[in-house]
C-alpha cells in the first residue's frame, strides 16, 4: 500500500490564500458583488484547489471499464458484453462522452480496470485489468482486499500519467453493466440509508425488477457486513473494479491538486469511499450534475456537495463532468480575464452595494 499511503499523506487544505486573491478579485471586476453566482463561487474554489487563479488548458475525462458478477443476478437490462462493446465504442470516438469531451476540449482515457473480456491491444486504452470482473457480490466479496488495493493504486498511477502531460482538471467517468447495483450497496453501507432510498432503475429496469434489485442488494450487504468506517473493505466487498480506480483517480489527483469533477452515480459511490479513505480529499470536489438514479442525491448529502447541472441525466460515462467543466472552465476564466473597475475606467457601486 506504499503508493496509496504516499498519495494521501500529500493531500493538503486548499490554499487559503489563493483563494482570498480570488474573493478579492472578484469583488473588482465589472459587475456588482455577487451578480455571477455560482460561478464566482467555483472559480474561488479552483483557485483554492490549484493555488493560482490561471484558465483551464489541459482537462481530462477519465473513463474506468469493468464488470460485475452480480449481473448474474438479473439486475440489468443489458447482457453483461456490453462493456466490451462499449469501451471499443469509446475507443472509435462514437459514444456520448468522445461527442461531449470533443465539445469541450477534453481528452477521453479509457482503461480496462476489469471487463470480462481479453479486449484487442489498441494504442488509446490502458489495461490496468485486476481480473475478468468481479466476484457475484450476493454470494461473498465482490474482490479480496488485496484486489480493492490494486484497483485504487491503479487509478493513482494513470492519474500519475495524465499529470505527466499536463493536466489542470480531470472529470471522472465509468462504464460496467450492472453497476449501479455496487453503487447503490456502496452508498447505503456508507450513508446507512435503507437500500430501497439509494436504488435505482439503473438502464431502465421495470417495477418487479427493481423490486429484485433491492432485494439483491439487501441480501448483498447482509452476507458481507461491510464496515462503513473503512473505505477499503466497502469497496472490496460491494464494490467494482471501475470504482476502485475512480477512487485512486481522485485520490492521486488531490494529492496533485487538481480539480476533480465527479459525474453521477457511480463517480459518487467512488467519492464515497474515497473521502472514507481521505477526508481532505473532499474539498478537491466538484459536483457536475444530479443524476436521475435516486441514490445519487443521497450521496451528493453525504459528501456535502451541491452540483452544478440538474439535467436528468444518468447515462455515465463522464458524460456530465464534460459539461461542468465546461462551466468550470468559464468560471475560471471570467475571474482571469474580466476587466476591474479601475482598469476598465468604469465607475463603482457606492459603498460597495450589490445593486447599481
Amino acid at each position: 500500500m506504499a503508493s496509496l499511503e504516499k498519495a494521501i499523506q500529500k493531500i493538503g487544505p486548499l490554499d487559503e490564500e489563493a483563494m482570498k486573491a480570488a474573493r478579492e478579485r472578484q469583488d473588482e471586476l465589472t459587475k456588482p458583488q455577487g451578480s455571477l453566482g455560482r460561478l464566482e463561487e467555483l472559480s474561488i474554489k479552483v483557485a483554492g484547489i490549484r493555488g493560482e487563479a490561471t484558465p483551464l488548458e489541459h482537462k481530462a475525462i477519465i473513463v474506468m471499464a469493468a464488470d460485475h458478477g452480480v449481473v448474474a443476478e438479473g439486475v440489468s437490462l443489458f447482457p453483461q458484453e456490453v462493456t466490451a462493446q462499449m469501451v471499443q465504442n469509446f475507443l472509435h470516438g462514437g459514444a456520448g462522452i468522445n461527442v461531449l469531451a470533443r465539445h469541450v476540449g477534453a481528452r477521453v482515457v479509457v482503461v480496462d480496470m476489469g471487463v470480462a473480456a481479453e479486449l484487442e491491444t489498441h494504442p488509446h486504452l490502458i489495461s490496468r485489468k485486476v481480473a475478468l470482473g468481479t466476484r457475484n457480490m450476493m454470494r461473498g466479496p465482490a474482490m479480496s482486499r488485496a484486489e480493492a488495493i490494486s484497483a485504487v493504486e491503479a487509478g493513482i498511477e494513470i492519474m500519475e500519467r495524465e499529470f505527466e502531460k499536463g493536466l489542470d482538471i480531470v472529470g471522472t467517468g465509468d462504464m460496467g453493466i450492472a453497476n449501479t447495483t455496487p453503487s447503490s450497496a456502496i452508498t447505503a453501507a456508507i450513508t446507512g440509508e435503507a437500500v430501497a432510498e439509494v436504488t435505482g432503475r439503473g438502464t431502465g429496469i421495470g417495477d418487479s425488477q427493481l423490486a429484485h434489485k433491492v432485494r439483491v442488494i439487501e441480501e448483498t450487504l447482509k452476507v458481507n457486513q461491510p464496515d462503513p468506517n473503512d473505505g477499503l473493505d466497502v469497496l472490496a466487498k460491494v464494490g467494482g473494479f471501475e470504482i476502485g480506480g475512480l477512487v485512486g483517480v481522485m485520490i492521486g489527483a488531490a494529492a496533485h491538486r487538481i480539480p476533480i469533477v465527479i459525474d453521477g452515480f457511480v463517480s459518487g459511490a467512488a467519492a464515497l469511499i474515497a473521502t472514507r479513505m481521505a477526508p481532505k480529499l473532499s474539498d478537491f470536489l466538484i459536483a457536475a450534475h444530479l443524476s436521475a438514479e435516486i441514490g445519487h442525491e443521497v450521496a451528493l448529502k453525504h459528501l456535502g456537495l451541491k452540483p452544478i447541472l440538474d439535467l436528468r441525466m444518468r447515462l455515465g460515462e463522464g458524460t456530465g463532468a464534460a459539461l461542468a467543466i465546461f462551466i468550470i472552465e468559464a468560471a475560471v476564466r471570467t475571474l482571469a480575464e474580466m476587466a476591474t473597475f479601475s482598469g476598465a475606467g468604469v465607475s463603482e457601486a457606492e459603498k460597495r452595494r450589490v445593486d447599481y
